[in-house]
């Protein structure tokens, strides 16, 4: 077998492993909104919306990216298999997520009435935002363990976590929802990012690291290291959080509390499910590159193969949902979300250029070059801030989904310029085709389920899906095999 195609197959087989494990997840997480959407309303998922997206700010405010910046020290010294510098880095991170974690938390207590004020116009969430600090903590302390897997390239073990705390925080949330009602949100979030913390502590103790105790010096010098890189990234997090976050407001403001809640359920669709998607293809991809940054061909290399796989992998999803978003809609919430529609078709027809840009801009943080990563998440923040703001204010819902579209346009055309001229990549012509033809397929559907009429626009719409499906499992099979080798294990197993 090449390597071409030993490569083109791992990236399909962690993908399959942590993306299928993904797609519970989802499924989990979609029961779990079902739940509110149905027990809470809008205005329920508005303020759902409003609470995590702020201990989410919080979060980025105090974590000093800790989750992206440690990944890269561990990913490096796994490469290398020097056990003593993995021991040394995961015994200081761990120390440094309780500081931060501490630190978020207090914050959260401190100013718990400016933070209810700014959120929600009045002081009545400020005890909210006190319990809400045990979140901050926990959270925390769960990064750090979820940092090991991944650095370590724990792949299944970082899949069953994920899995496990998402179903126990589905159990333990519904029933909560249904006896309290919007007074079991607050402690819904907290008991769940406690099973989250229990059951990543699990598998990470099954990595088997031996900890040990720093000296100040080690402490100083490695923990430094980590909190330097990670203060970028944790700017970078930051202002991408501030932006939903200052959306939300402005929309409440502006709007109303159930328009809050449509936005977040949007949002949810095509960040949330989406970006989990993009979580599958890159958990793998980002300590590979890492390990691989500073080999221009090996990293050019990989960096192809992963934005191929990537859109072929995407793109029959993409079009699956813009052909049949209304009921996708009522399934994950209920009819009373049918206005987010269009909002939601544009924002899809949007991730076409988001999956491009995320498989490009994990070079970035691959190098350590946080400061071209902070700059271009600053300036792709801004224009998706001020595209929202004037989206909502002139075309309301559908103005959003408009903003997403041309932001994510204009993230992508800025991603590619920065890694072509600094890094001098380039495509192959083998992405060009495959990006140029999915993405017309996905502009079709789009055109379909907007300008025709029901239900010849469904027909279309199949046709469509069933041409993008056939295109990507040929190049699959082509670069990988994997039809051949399903079908030959299933005739060996008769």
């Amino acid at each position: 077998m090449s390597d071409h195609k030993t490569s083109y197959r791992q990236i399909v087989k962690s993908t399959s492993l942590f993306g299928g494990v993904q797609v519970f997840t989802i499924i989990i997480t979609i029961i779990r909104t079902k739940f509110i959407a149905i027990l809470l309303g809008p205005a329920g998922i508005g303020i759902v919306g409003l609470l995590n997206s702020t201990i989410s700010f919080i979060s980025a405010l105090t974590n000093f990216g800790l989750e992206r910046s440690a990944v890269k020290n561990i990913a490096l010294s796994n490469a290398q298999n020097d056990k003593g510098k993995i021991s040394l880095t995961v015994s200081i991170l761990r120390k440094l997520v309780w500081i931060t974690g501490i630190f978020g938390a207090l914050i959260s207590i401190i100013f718990s009435s400016s933070i209810s004020e700014l959120t929600f116009g009045n002081k009545d969430y400020s005890s909210a935002f006190v319990w809400l600090s045990i979140t901050l903590l926990v959270n925390q302390i769960s990064i750090g363990q979820t940092v090991v897997l991944r650095g370590m390239q724990k792949l299944r073990f970082m899949a069953k976590s994920s899995l496990w705390g998402s179903l126990l925080g589905l159990i333990v949330s519904v029933p909560i929802y249904y006896f309290w009602g919007l007074d079991g949100i607050v402690p819904a979030i907290i008991i769940s990012s406690l099973f989250a913390l229990f059951i990543s502590f699990h598998y990470s103790s099954k990595v088997g690291i031996n900890t040990i105790n720093p000296n100040n010096d080690e402490f100083y010098q490695e923990g430094r290291d980590m909190l330097k890189m990670g203060l970028i990234l944790s700017l970078s997090s930051l202002i991408v959080l501030a932006e939903s976050y200052l959306v939300r407001i402005y929309i409440r403001q502006t709007g109303s509390i159930e328009d809050v809640g449509f936005y977040n359920a949007g949002f949810a669709i095509v960040n949330t499910y989406f970006g989990v998607i993009f979580v599958a293809l890159t958990t793998d991809y980002y300590p590979k590159l890492a390990a691989i940054a500073n080999d221009f061909k090996k990293s050019t290399l990989l960096m192809n193969q992963q934005s191929e796989m990537t859109i072929l992998l995407i793109a029959p999803i993409l079009v699956v949902f813009l052909t049949f978003i209304k009921p996708i809609v009522i399934i994950l919430y209920s009819k009373e979300f049918l206005p987010i529609n269009e909002m939601i078709l544009w924002a899809a027809l949007g991730i076409y250029f988001k999956a491009a840009s995320w498989a490009l801009g994990v070079i970035f943080i691959s190098k350590g070059d946080v400061k071209t990563l902070f700059l271009s998440e600053l300036s792709a923040t801004l224009i998706m801030l001020i595209l929202n703001l004037a989206g909502y204010k002139y075309l309301g819902l559908e103005g959003l989904g408009i903003s997403f579209f041309l932001a994510f346009i204009f993230a992508y055309i800025q991603t590619f310029t920065i890694v072509k001229f600094k890094y001098s990549f380039s495509y192959s012509i083998q992405f060009y085709k495959i990006y140029f033809i999915h993405l017309t397929l996905g502009i079709m559907s789009f055109f379909v389920m907007r300008y025709v009429s029901n239900p010849i626009n469904y027909y279309l719409g199949i046709i469509i899906i069933l041409i993008s499906l056939a295109y990507s499992l040929k190049l699959l099979e082509k670069r990988t095999g994997f039809l051949t080798f399903i079908i030959n294990k299933f005739y060996k197993n008769e």
